[in-house]
């Protein structure tokens, strides 16, 4: 192997599950395969303060796994981000060139956007990674509007992206139509890799943990999970009146539990506009490697994407997680590669609809699941897991990018 330096971009937090789980991890396969004596420099973008103590132990972390920790303050697109970036710009600028860093690999097109810029005017290899329209999710989300200037801008730093990468990562295949359709671009290096999973940090050991029942109160009861947000990219009112019907189904026996940052306040307040009590929801925030034995807790799962256009091009982290551990999962149509092998192999239930005969008719559906044996039925989803979220094709992916050129 030769030497070779290379400088990740992302545009998340260091603490953010998209890093702990959607980058580090693949990170450190890219590490693997490298030389020994070269260098990785992980640039992140920090919304909330890091205490000293903290940073320096993440920097030893990180340092054991051959990786330098590059943290920078985040702000909201505007002038103070742009001001921001110019001035991150310039340090990359000088550390590029210290360093004799010789390829840009960038986490999604926001980051791609400041790697683009550093790769023309260094003329050094650029890699785009978790490739997904960004641009145009932001205005099906409402966060954008078409005629605005930031969607412009990404949407214009998309294409540049696309066309000047050496080599794409998509997490769906479809991406690759999208690039000709919206980019008019065919995609000469392109690969596939979806959100894989720690198979064994999300093991059967953790699996209905008899201490955290107890504590929970949630023996003997049908418990949903779900880990994440409300709002943006996910459903708010329709998950909520999901569970009013599945209240109205299951009766005493249905709980729900989120792993959530959203307030208790927010959360009471979504279940008041739903019609249903509090009490069957329990909300609690909890650190990556807690999270396995909490949604082990579950008996099925929810993914509360928005079905837009563009998500059929991304790659749902949790859906991974939960298939890990065994659960069905309720999802609507036309989610990534996931809505389809959920119906194809029979491992959950696809919302045709965002209304209640959709919900009735799912809550049916895993109410099926829940009358045969559990064994089978987490045997089947695990290797469906295995299939699809194996980290093995993540190995195949970086090797051939770096492995095999170095």
């Amino acid at each position: 192997m030769r030497l070779r330096n290379i400088l990740v971009l992302t545009y998340w937090s260091y603490s953010d599950a998209l890093i702990q789980s959607y980058t580090l991890p693949y990170v450190r396969i890219i590490r693997k395969n490298l030389d020994s004596k070269s260098l990785v420099f992980l640039l992140t973008m920090e919304k909330d303060f890091v205490s000293s103590e903290m940073k320096n132990k993440i920097i030893n972390d990180l340092a054991n796994k051959g990786i330098a920790w590059l943290p920078f303050n985040y702000h909201r697109f505007g002038i103070r981000a742009i001001l921001n970036w110019l001035t991150i710009f310039f340090k990359l600028i000088r550390l590029i060139i210290q360093h004799g860093i010789s390829t840009i690999h960038c986490w999604a097109t926001p980051a791609g956007a400041i790697g683009y810029w550093l790769s023309l005017v260094l003329k050094k290899e650029l890699i785009i990674d978790s490739y997904e329209p960004h641009a145009e999710s932001m205005i099906e989300n409402g966060t954008w509007k078409r005629g605005g200037v930031a969607y412009k801008t990404l949407f214009w730093l998309e294409r540049k992206q696309t066309q000047r990468a050496k080599h794409i990562i998509a997490t769906t295949q479809g991406m690759k139509d999208y690039a000709l359709k919206k980019y008019n671009i065919e995609i000469l290096n392109f690969h596939v890799k979806p959100a894989c999973v720690d198979f064994d940090l999300f093991s059967e050991s953790k699996i209905k943990d008899t201490q955290l029942l107890a504590e929970l109160n949630l023996n003997s009861k049908i418990v949903c999970v779900y880990a994440g947000k409300f709002g943006g990219i996910y459903l708010e009112s329709e998950v909520f009146d999901f569970f009013r019907v599945a209240v109205d189904y299951w009766g005493d026996l249905f709980r729900v539990l989120i792993l959530t940052s959203h307030t208790r306040e927010q959360i009471e307040g979504y279940c008041d506009l739903a019609g249903i009590s509090p009490a069957i929801v329990i909300s609690t925030y909890v650190s990556h490697s807690e999270i396995p034995k909490f949604i082990g807790l579950g008996d099925f799962a929810i993914t509360p994407v928005k079905p837009l256009p563009s998500k059929r091009f991304c790659s749902p982290i949790k859906d991974g997680e939960y298939w890990a551990m065994g659960l069905p999962i309720v999802i609507p149509e036309n989610i990534s590669d996931d809505s389809r092998i959920i119906r194809d192999y029979g491992i959950g239930s696809v919302l045709e609809k965002l209304d209640n005969d959709s919900y009735l008719k799912s809550v049916r559906e895993i109410d099926g699941f829940l009358q045969k044996p559990r064994n089978e039925t987490q045997k089947l989803i695990r290797l469906v897991a295995s299939k699809y979220r194996n980290f093995a094709l993540a190995e195949d992916v970086y090797k051939k990018i770096y492995a095999e050129r170095s």
